[in-house]
């Protein structure tokens, strides 16, 4: 199983970044799966979820500026980041989880820096 981000870099404050994950060795429409991220000296925290059925849920922090969607047909799922803050910088992980069974996936994770 390998879950493989892209898409993180430097972004100055209000910019937009979006970052993807792409997923193989795993079914993957039936995963819900998730961004987090880690600030140094951070616990990890989740930003979003979307499910198999596409519903989706943000944290507080980011609803309206964040939007997360998956494509099943490329196994990957997306994080489309809008009005970025410099507290939204972090190292961004993506999660494949199915529901129910305790399997949990992670990728490497990708560096998001907001900074002028």
């Amino acid at each position: 199983v390998q879950l493989v981000e892209s898409g993180g870099g430097l972004v100055q404050p209000g910019g937009s970044l979006r970052v993807s994950c792409a997923a193989s060795g795993i079914t993957f429409s039936i995963y819900t799966m998730g961004w987090y991220r880690q600030a140094p000296g951070k616990e990890r925290e989740l930003v979003a979820t979307i499910t198999r059925a596409e519903s989706t849920n943000y944290v507080d922090s980011v609803k309206g500026r964040f939007a997360i969607s998956r494509d099943n047909a490329r196994n990957t799922v997306y994080l489309q980041m809008n009005s970025l803050k410099p507290e939204d910088t972090a190292v961004y992980y993506c999660n494949a989880n199915l529901y129910g069974s305790g399997i949990n996936y992670w990728g490497q994770g990708t560096q998001v820096t907001v900074s002028s």
